[in-house]
């Protein structure tokens, strides 16, 4: 037996190792991501600042006691750290205990003295911006100065106290590092420590408080050397530096041809950006960053500081006598609109605004562009650990089967003499398809009327035939797997085609024949009709696509409307209601579930199409992209009503539910979205288990050029959501047509498990949220119909016919509008009119469905003086 080599591993070992490091990685990664998740979490942030809120009182309660009764209190700590902190405790005099005597015994005597009180203030300060998300002073500012204060306030205690104090140990006041710093700048300086610990003071002020912008100093024109390369400093050097260079630089010089002479000015240059790290995360693609070119260089946002979203801007008068216009800010800085010697034709405003108003690229410029997203700075997107992770079995169709399928179609083709040059097959998730290649002079038809022999020679539950293929000189058999792959959700959303895809509203739909991921754009479909039997996989469909847009959109970008008739489909995403829901101003849940409700809803979002119209029209733009696009570049003025614009989906689960008890209030408004929401960006799903003509109207399934159809019962529900057969061939369990284009598609939609849902939206509402869900406009529908229609019939413009109508009914006791019809000759719109004045008069009774109506007049008599009434009045 060879000997094994030293220092060498065996590919077992090996392998081992390799699982090893990748388990120790798993394991690592699984950690920092519930560390990210608990940081970013509202509830810890709010409990961490409330509890730092506590710390910082109660540390400066501690010290303050401790310099009244420190003396006292240096023994007891003593005795508790020698002896038993039990019976050290009752002898405290501190306000908080032997806990803030020991604390304040380190902070105060053993190191900072008095100086430690800024301590408390520090902490304070944190937790208050971690509990209210704003800060009561500039945190970052003041802790620099709190520290210098801490340190220096000992270091100038000390001095005095070692001047003073004959005994060699640290005072309460100066603490100990006051009291030996000074020890040892004594015996190095003498005297001259307490000028050092001066000139620290003055140095922190003139840095601190930048003594280079007060009036009084520096008056001599001091000689001052441009760095060399700017790369090396920070940009608050440049700014400064920049600053003073334009304010030494000389006035222009007088125009010679009505315009100003101008200087060059050199480009600052940016300290370039880090590249992030790449995310395993799907991500949305950043939005570009817009470089704006300014007459003057502008002042660089340090990469630390927020973006500031918002801003009020007040102008000054029209320029005069050739001076710059000049906008003064909220902020009291000055931003230059136009230039010395620019007439104000010359000027573009930013947006439709007067002239004088900051230009659009100033404002990029200053602030950058518009952000949506700062609203949830720190919104995480969902984590593919959320999903579960099955096992993938790969093809499920061997080699064997595979021939022994060729060897049949062939022999069940050539039986009825039709003769095949080629055979193909491609194993797909859920179906193999064979594609022939027949021979010269063979007819489609023929090969399409054998479909049923093909089926019971390959002893399938059922085959679809596509003759021709698109695109292709083939014929395509559809054979079902016997054993299926499950596509799961998790697998989709790794693949790279999910994760970097650009679309506005991507949906995963599912994996082809040839195992390739459909991902399509929802906003160019731009509206999708889904159609399916009960258990087919419609539901999980549904959640798909919700799980798509959840993992690819932020809260800002994305608002959803769910419509849940069965009250228990979308019931689990009632937990993300404050990131991506919406609803009207006065409903409690946003999942709708009551039929007028729905109604409300719907003809709510038509305001919602309507008003974003007029912002479209009065911005010059066709779509919502480039809407938000302006707006983003600031070109947009909020306060004319302006406002960034994101994207609805309305998800209806069972319109025929809706279609049986509404009717044409439903039809109508999901009509008029489907024609005219596409360019304002609201697009719409609608599902229904029952695909008639009945629920799916001509007028809605003309605006839905995107049909997707799970197993029906017969091939004409098919025709009806397909306008084409093959619907009712599919094997079920997620296995469904996509129209799309003229074109049809065989998908296997992908698997998410109710668990996968709960933990996703349990991710999504554990992150800060909006305070409330997206408001849409205020709709008050009509209620109790049969009142206004009531209310509508006018009884003193009576149709000329009435007399005749009523006395026709009373005598035959038969309240019809065909015996209305058939008798007075007239046509069904005004027999049915005359039949609703008949109503409102109290002659006949209300509508009961296929029954006649009741007849409240019993005698000619009684009517007559009934219709005697109505002639006076």
């Amino acid at each position: 037996m060879a000997k094994q080599p030293a220092g060498k591993n065996t590919p077992r070992q090996r392998e081992q190792t390799k699982q090893q490091t990748q388990s120790a990685k798993a394991g690592k990664t699984d950690w920092v991501s519930k560390l990210d998740r608990w940081i970013y979490d509202h509830r810890s942030t709010l409990a961490l600042g409330v509890l730092l809120i506590l710390i910082g009182i109660g540390l400066f309660v501690a010290f303050i006691s401790y310099l009244l009764h420190g003396p006292a209190d240096q023994s007891v700590v003593r005795a508790a750290v020698n002896d038993s902190a039990q019976d050290a405790a009752p002898e405290t005099k501190n306000w908080l205990g032997l806990v803030g005597a020991s604390i304040a015994h380190v902070f105060v005597f053993r190191w900072f003295g008095v100086g430690a009180l800024g301590l408390p203030v520090v902490v304070f300060l944190a937790g208050w911006k971690l509990t209210f998300g704003k800060e009561l002073l500039p945190l970052a500012r003041l802790t620099k100065g709190m520290l210098f204060f801490t340190i220096w306030t000992s270091l100038f205690i000390g001095y005095f106290v070692r001047i003073t104090d004959s005994v060699s140990s640290a005072s309460v006041w100066c603490g100990g590092v006051g009291y030996e710093v000074n020890q040892v700048m004594a015996t190095l300086l003498g005297g001259g420590s307490i000028v050092l610990i001066g000139f620290m003071l003055f140095v922190f002020i003139i840095f601190y408080f930048d003594a280079s912008s007060w009036s009084f100093t520096w008056k001599m024109n001091w000689p001052r050397l441009k760095p060399a390369d700017t790369d090396d400093y920070d940009d608050d050097t440049l700014q400064d530096y920049e600053k003073e260079e334009e304010e030494e630089q000389p006035a222009p010089k007088p125009a010679t041809n009505g315009k100003p002479a101008t200087s060059p000015v050199a480009p600052v240059a940016v300290p370039p950006t880090p590249e992030p790290e790449p995310d395993v995360r799907p991500a949305p693609v950043a939005a570009p960053v817009v470089a704006a070119v300014a007459s003057e260089p502008e002042p660089v946002v340090p990469a630390d500081e927020p973006v500031r979203t918002s801003r009020i801007i007040s102008f000054d008068d029209p320029p005069k006598n050739g001076k710059p216009v000049t906008a003064t800010t909220s902020q009291g800085s000055d931003f230059v609109v136009k230039q010395p010697g620019e007439t104000p034709e010359s000027v573009a405003p930013a947006f439709d605004v007067p002239v004088g108003e900051a230009s659009s690229d100033s404002l990029v410029a200053e602030h950058g562009p518009y952000d949506a997203t700062l609203d949830l700075p720190h919104y995480q997107y969902p984590v593919v650990d959320l999903l579960t992770d099955y096992p993938s079995k790969g093809a499920q169709v061997s080699e064997v089967e595979l021939t022994e399928n060729k060897n049949r179609i062939e022999d069940t083709l050539l039986k009825f003499g039709i003769g095949i040059k080629k055979i193909f097959a491609e194993v797909g998730p859920t179906v193999t398809l064979y594609e022939i290649i027949p021979a010269d002079g063979v007819r489609i038809s023929k090969i399409k009327s054998l479909e049923d022999d093909i089926a019971l020679s390959l002893s399938a539950l059922g085959i679809r035939i596509i003759a021709p293929m698109p695109g292709k000189g083939t014929i395509g058999i559809e054979v079902p797997n016997k054993n299926r792959e499950m596509v799961s959700m998790r697998s989709v959303i790794l693949n790279e085609k999910f994760s970097k895809s650009n679309f506005e509203l991507p949906v995963i739909l599912g994996k082809t024949i040839s195992n390739e991921i459909y991902i399509a754009d929802l906003a160019k479909m731009p509206h999708l009709l889904m159609a399916g039997a009960t258990g087919q996989g419609k539901s999980v469909g549904l959640n798909v696509l919700l799980t798509s847009l959840i993992y690819k959109k932020h809260p800002a970008h994305l608002k959803l409307v769910l419509v849940d008739p069965k009250k228990v489909e979308l019931a689990l995403y009632n937990k993300i209601e404050r990131h991506f829901l919406a609803k009207l101003p006065d409903s409690e849940e946003a999942i709708i579930t009551d039929t007028k409700k729905v109604v409300n809803t719907l003809n709510s979002l038509c305001v919602e199409m309507d008003n974003r119209y007029n912002l479209l029209k009065d911005a010059g733009v066709r779509n919502i992209k480039e809407y938000n696009t302006k707006f983003t570049n600031r070109k947009l003025n909020p306060e004319k009503g302006h406002r960034f614009m994101p994207y609805i989906v309305l998800i209806i689960d069972e319109l025929a539910d809706l279609m049986m008890t509404a009717g044409k209030e439903v039809e109508q408004p999901i009509a008029r979205l489907a024609q005219l929401a596409r360019a304002i960006g609201i697009h719409l799903v609608v599902a229904t288990q029952r695909p008639s003509v009945n629920v799916i109207t001509g007028l809605i399934k003309a605006n839905f050029p995107a049909r997707l159809s799970f197993k029906v019962t017969s091939k004409i529900d098919s025709r009806t959501i397909l306008d084409t057969g093959g619907a009712e061939q599919l094997v079920g369990m997620g296995d469904m047509l996509l129209s799309s284009n003229s074109d049809l598609i065989r998908l296997q939609c992908p698997f998410v498990d109710t668990e996968e849902i709960d933990e996703l939206c349990d991710f999504v509402s554990g992150q800060r949220g909006y305070d409330e869900a997206y408001a849409l406009p205020e709709y008050v529908g009509d209620e109790g119909g049969q009142d206004i229609e009531e209310r509508e019939i006018d009884l003193s413009n009576r149709d000329v016919m009435f007399d005749e109508a009523a006395r026709l009914v009373v005598i035959h006791q038969q309240g019809s509008t065909s015996l209305i019809q058939r008798r007075l000759k007239l046509g069904y719109n005004r027999a049915g009119r005359l039949i609703d004045q008949l109503e409102a008069a109290g002659i006949v009774g209300p509508f009961e469905g296929s029954k006649a109506r009741e007849v409240l007049v019993q005698d000619p008599q009684h009517l007559e003086e009934v219709l005697r009434k109505l002639r006076d009045q």
